[in-house]
C-alpha cells in the first residue's frame, strides 16, 4: 500500500519537472525561437558527424549545443538578471559569432573533403546552424547598437580621456 502516491506529491513532481523546462513567454519570443533552433540544429549536426567519417567534426557541435542549451535555461529562469557580473550580450554576441565562423568552416570541409552521407548531412546541419547562428549575432548586433544611441541621445556622454599619452608636449 505504500506505493501509491497521493495527488499532491504527483503535482509536487511535475511541478519541480516543468521548473527546469523554459516558459511559454520566453520560448514564443524571437531570442526564445532562435535559442531553441541553435540547440536543435546543433544537435542535429552532432549526430550527423558522430555517426560520419568527419568525427573529428564532433566537438564544435557538442559545445554549441551545450553553450545554446545553457543560454536557453539561463535566460528562461533568468539567471542573467541575478549575475550581474557577466556581460550577458557580449558573451551572447561572441558566442553566436564565433559559432557561426567554426560552423562555416566545418561544413565546408566536411561536404568537400569527405565522401559519406552522414558527412554531407553534417556539413548541410553546419550550414543551416551557420546561417541561425549568424542571423542571431546580427539581432543581437542590432540591438546593442540601439542601445548605445538610446543611451548616447539621452546626454549621458561618456567622460573625456585626460590622459595625454600622445607625444605633443
Amino acid at each position: 500500500m505504500g506505493d501509491i502516491e497521493s495527488p499532491d506529491t504527483t503535482r509536487t513532481r511535475q511541478a519541480g519537472f516543468l521548473a527546469f523546462l523554459p516558459s511559454k513567454e520566453f520560448v514564443t519570443s524571437r531570442k526564445g525561437q532562435l535559442l531553441i533552433a541553435e540547440v536543435v540544429v546543433s544537435f542535429i549536426a552532432f549526430v550527423c558527424f558522430v555517426a560520419s567519417s568527419a568525427a573529428a567534426f564532433v566537438t564544435a557541435p557538442l559545445i554549441e549545443f551545450l553553450l545554446a542549451l545553457f543560454l536557453l535555461f539561463a535566460y528562461s529562469t533568468k539567471i542573467n538578471e541575478r549575475f550581474k557580473g557577466f556581460q550577458w550580450p557580449l558573451m551572447d554576441f561572441l558566442r553566436c559569432v564565433s559559432a557561426s565562423i567554426i560552423y562555416f568552416i566545418i561544413s565546408i570541409i566536411s561536404v568537400s573533403k569527405y565522401p559519406d552521407g552522414a558527412s554531407k548531412a553534417g556539413g548541410v546541419f553546419g550550414f543551416i546552424a551557420t546561417i541561425v547562428f549568424a542571423f542571431d549575432f546580427y539581432l543581437i548586433f542590432n540591438d546593442l547598437a540601439n542601445f548605445l544611441k538610446q543611451g548616447g541621445e539621452s546626454g549621458d556622454e561618456p567622460p573625456a580621456d585626460n590622459d595625454s599619452d600622445s607625444d605633443s608636449d
